[in-house]
């Protein structure tokens, strides 16, 4: 930790470019130099951002996805790679701290994940999804215990957890228990499918406020609005559907009180920012 204990944060509401690595690994880039600009010394993104969330596993049947979910998967993350290292000479040259929702591939199998990169360019750890949520046990692994963690960056104690994940209270007591002082919680938009407008916004909002409040700390979410090209990406490859519209996606960041700092508003791309103050915890 550099010592400092009031600075900016923010969340990165924006869409990525659906299916296409290199598209939404630029898109990254683009908002991590936007974040280094605007003073920013943490950045949360949303849930998959590379390569995009798969909201067609919900829509279509399962027989219909298998070109799908293998398109998906060659467009997945190797952390061992090259694939991160723009990004992470992007948090060095921005000074600008990281955690990147990708769905990372090793070997054959796809995991859900938060990586984290610090400022110095460098990945300190990687967080995988443990338990997918109902369809997206089609496409991702489980992960384990072993990556339920707070790690330290430069910016001070850092964990977070990946959608539903944000509902398991035992999950979420192990990172208070490691005095996590940032948490970032990383969705999708699903408030653009059909059925789940009216509850899914709510939800987050209780579920990020209840840990902010419990865990005393700082919370990030990060949502990504679903956009029209991306919809045009599902249906190119698997037809017309009528349960995605595009829009939605509500992005915020609540204090240690569970209170509201920012929120995305009427924003359809972009940063959500609030300033911070560590002595916010204590009091």
């Amino acid at each position: 930790m550099d010592g400092a204990t009031r600075f900016r944060i923010a969340a990165a509401h924006a869409a990525p470019a659906l299916l296409d690595k290199a598209g939404s690994l630029d898109k990254a880039i683009q908002l991590i130099e936007e974040a280094g600009k605007r003073g920013v010394r943490l950045l949360g993104f949303p849930e998959t951002f590379v390569p995009g969330y798969p909201y067609w596993l919900a829509v279509y049947s399962l027989s219909e996805q298998s070109a799908m979910n293998r398109r998906y998967f060659d467009e997945s993350v190797a952390i061992d790679g090259p694939d991160l290292n723009a990004v992470k000479a992007a948090c060095k040259a921005h000074n600008v701290n990281v955690v990147l929702g990708i769905s990372e591939r090793e070997f054959g199998t796809l995991y859900n994940s938060q990586v984290y990169i610090s400022d110095a360019g460098d990945i300190v750890g990687v967080h995988r999804k443990l338990q997918p949520t109902m369809p997206e046990r089609y496409i991702w692994g489980q992960g384990d215990g072993s990556t339920l963690k707070v790690f330290d960056l430069p910016v001070g104690r850092v964990g977070g957890l990946i959608c539903g994940e944000n509902s398991m209270n035992l999950a979420r007591h192990a990172l208070i228990l490691q005095h996590e002082q940032i948490h970032i919680s990383s969705w999708p938009g699903l408030a653009a499918m059909k059925n789940f407008a009216e509850w899914f916004t709510p939800h987050v909002t209780a579920l990020s406020r209840v840990h902010a409040y419990t865990g005393g700390c700082f919370l990030v979410a990060a949502q990504d609005p679903l956009t029209a090209a991306n919809i045009a990406v599902i249906e190119t490859a698997l037809g017309a559907q009528d349960k995605l519209k595009a829009g939605s996606g509500t992005s915020a960041i609540h204090g240690p009180m569970g209170d509201v700092l920012a929120s995305c508003g009427d924003s359809v791309d972009g940063l959500v920012i609030a300033d911070i103050d560590f002595a916010d915890i204590a009091s």
